[in-house]
């Protein structure tokens, strides 16, 4: 079970969309603009993970045309906590980390 989830939490869109959430509240084609190169049929998928696992929650609007909109829930704001600070450590770190890489890579060359 502790695999599922972290393989959803920290798959590269889950991680966006979440973060995307962490901003505001969005309807699917903001949503998708603001995570691009991410295709319809991808955040879809994400979306749907997202609400199954209790981190995003999709509220249709009874309008014409039917209005959905997506939203962290508590769970996933939580969650927006730990990739903000995973997000601040690769911002400390990028520079020294990619030192690291350099010289390995001049090793192995």
């Amino acid at each position: 079970m502790i695999r599922s989830v972290l393989e959803r939490v920290g798959d590269k869109w889950s991680v966006a969309v979440v973060c995307q959430l962490g901003e505001s509240t969005y309807r699917f084609n903001e949503l998708r603009r603001l995570v691009s190169p991410i295709t319809q049929r991808m955040l879809s998928a994400t979306l749907r993970g997202l609400e199954r696992d209790g981190l995003v929650s999709r509220t249709v609007h009874p309008t014409s045309p039917p209005r959905v909109d997506y939203a962290l829930t508590r769970r996933g704001r939580s969650l927006l906590v730990v990739l903000r600070d995973l997000a601040g450590w690769a911002e400390a770190h990028a520079e020294e980390i990619g030192s690291s890489r350099a010289e390995f890579d001049e090793r192995e060359a």
